[in-house]
């Protein structure tokens, strides 16, 4: 049964949205380089401020000599399930326009758009695609030699679907699909209504 049966809307929508979301089991079997590929090639055709594309990929497989320093910079917490993951992406985004050098106020949110390009693809492959804070940030750029001008976003683990199962303990009993908050408590029209 799709995941989206589970999830509801208070408006409508595509169900691919409602079907994206962001499990921690992998079955550690590697990713062919192809479909690795297609969904960087879906996040390359996010939207973006004066089409600037600012976001970058840095990204290493398991089983190969890139993985390490990739893996070393995740916190404990998401070491114990990302070990099964078939690549490691670090986010990053450039934080002036190209063409003049310029200050870009929407670098990460032209990101943002990208990542979500990419996860979206990613589901719709069944694959595992999570996004995570919970990595050394300053280390990142150390570790991957990223310039000044560029600023690190986030990291995400990706793979094949595993086995809640094999996840530990406490894992398993957030292994799925969460709610959203309701409806009005994001959107209104007109001036800002929620308490300060």
């Amino acid at each position: 049964m799709e995941i989206g049966a589970f999830r509801k809307t208070e408006h409508g929508v595509d169900e691919r949205f409602l079907n994206r979301w962001s499990p921690r089991a992998m079955s550690g079997g590697l990713i062919e380089k192809e479909t690795l590929l297609g969904l960087f090639e879906a996040a390359r055709w996010a939207p973006s401020s004066n089409n600037n594309q600012p976001w970058r990929f840095l990204y290493a497989r398991r089983e190969t000599e890139l993985w390490p320093p990739f893996f070393d910079l995740l916190a404990e917490g998401n070491r114990i399930w990302a070990i099964r993951a078939a690549v490691l992406i670090v986010i990053i985004s450039k934080t002036t326009f190209d063409f003049n050098d310029n200050p870009s106020r929407t670098h990460s949110f032209d990101a943002g758009a990208a990542w979500e390009n990419l996860a979206l693809q990613g589901a719709l492959r069944g694959l595992v695609v999570h996004a995570m804070q919970g990595f050394d940030y300053d280390r990142a750029k150390e570790v991957l030699h990223i310039p000044h001008g560029y600023q690190v976003e986030a990291m995400v683990a990706l793979g094949k679907q595993g086995r809640k199962e094999e996840l530990p303990e406490n894992l398993r009993e957030r292994e799925f699909p969460s709610g959203r908050k309701d409806f009005a408590d994001l959107v209104e029209e007109g001036l800002f209504p929620w308490p300060r």
